[in-house]
């Protein structure tokens, strides 16, 4: 098949989240509040452990039962994400209940993201190629100040998010809304993603898929670059 269009999944493909110990750290400091480094280290932990922070983990640990409804849509729209992940975050015991929403608002701020080390080099690449590119994800607020600020805006045609269609990868529908706005049958365009199966849905239209492993941004260098070779 020859590739026409690329689509992208956003987090732990093209970018990677900070550690949840750095998110943590940003907003302690951001609100002047301090922590012994054994509650840190125990708040840390426990954030991680209920999935805290969004575009972490890709496994979702131990949902209480009041939320659990509420986790499986929360990319369906704004309020719902938000809603979703603080409450994740008020499983964990913290010193000022204003620190739930600064988390959450943190986690959307560029400086909370970094680009994986070939994720420039391969866009500008297929801009290079003229191959058009789409980035798609589940997710429940605006990306495009990320890729900004860290230069890849430039290179990114159109974005089609899930709290914007009101349906989550892997519904074909957003894979679909991405090729039409990119101009190309699902047939001449390849999804990269970290997710077998959200990422995977894509197949189902009759895209090529390429998978990456959802890694820290250092271990993973170059898991991009195959992505070139195919068009």
């Amino acid at each position: 098949m020859t590739i026409k269009a690329v689509l992208f999944d956003f987090s732990g493909t093209l970018f990677r989240i900070e550690s949840t110990q750095s998110w943590l750290r940003a907003v302690l400091d951001e609100t002047q509040l301090a922590l012994s480094a054994q509650e840190f280290a125990r708040a840390a932990e426990g954030l991680e452990a209920a999935g805290a922070l969004p575009g972490g983990s890709t496994h979702q640990a131990n949902v209480p039962e009041h939320l659990a409804e509420l986790v499986a849509v929360r990319d369906v729209d704004a309020s719902r994400h938000r809603a979703a992940y603080t409450g994740l975050a008020r499983q964990v015991p913290l010193p000022d209940e204003r620190l739930y929403d600064a988390l959450y608002d943190r986690h959307m701020t560029p400086a909370a993201w970094r680009p994986y080390p070939d994720a420039l080099e391969v866009l500008a690449g297929l801009r290079e190629r003229g191959v058009p590119v789409a980035v798609i994800s589940n997710i429940g607020w605006d990306p495009r100040p990320v890729f900004a600020e860290h230069g890849l805006d430039p290179f990114v045609d159109a974005y089609v998010l899930s709290y914007r269609h009101g349906v989550t990868k892997p519904d074909p529908r957003l894979f679909a809304a991405a090729c039409e706005e990119l101009g190309v049958a699902p047939g001449d365009a390849l999804m990269v993603g970290d997710d077998r199966l959200a990422d995977g849905g894509a197949a189902e239209l009759g895209c090529a898929v390429h998978f990456v492993d959802h890694l820290p941004a250092e271990a993973r260098p170059d898991a991009l670059r195959p992505v070139l070779g195919m068009i």
